[in-house]
């Protein structure tokens, strides 16, 4: 079963719809750009998500001490790495015992070998499409794949990648908001393949 995360949830109704709909992983954006939302926000969503969803805290070129007063916080769970960050910051995090995924592009042959987790995304969430067909990963570590990924396009990505899990954001969004009834019929569907 690949998984799946919900990332970009930033009201009230967006953690119902995920809790609805049960995905693996839930991602609140602390970066700049349209889903971004801060501490004291995130604070109240994890309250009202399931307990049982971890919660994933994206960061681009966030200084340690920030991101480890987030995660301290108690507001996620796991630190999303999205920028430049470098070998030393993914050890320091570990050493917090904080899962991280740390992300890559496709140009990237190499992407950071430490992370717990490993995520290709074609940009910096900006909702380009890779070109799945051309893509070859070969990683230790789980990877979740990204980049304009919706309800017609997953299956391909799944079955041509075989990541450990899917990350959508735009893709289960309706004018800008989140789409209870496409997060429930993506999480359905990706739970079954």
């Amino acid at each position: 079963m690949t998984k799946i995360k919900i990332c970009g949830l930033m009201t009230v109704d967006d953690i119902k719809a995920v809790n609805q709909a049960h995905p693996d992983l839930a991602g609140f954006i602390f970066a700049n750009g349209r889903h971004q939302i801060d501490l004291i926000t995130a604070l109240k969503l994890r309250k009202l998500l399931d307990p049982t969803i971890p919660s994933v805290g994206v960061f681009v070129n966030e200084p340690i001490d920030s991101m480890l007063k987030i995660y301290d916080s108690g507001a996620i769970s796991m630190i999303q790495l999205h920028g430049q960050e470098d070998e030393n910051t993914v050890k320091v995090l570990q050493a917090h015992q904080i899962p991280i995924i740390n992300v890559f592009k496709p140009s990237q042959n190499n992407p950071q070998a430490n992370a717990d987790y490993l995520m290709l995304d074609s940009g910096s969430g900006n909702g380009m499409t890779v070109d799945w067909q051309k893509i070859r990963i070969e990683t230790k570590q789980p990877l979740i794949i990204a980049g304009a990924l919706d309800i017609n396009n997953v299956t391909t990505a799944i079955k041509t990648i075989h990541p450990a899990y899917v990350d959508l954001s735009r893709g289960v969004e309706t004018n800008n908001v989140k789409d209870p009834q496409k997060i429930s019929k993506i999480v359905t569907l990706v739970h079954q393949l």
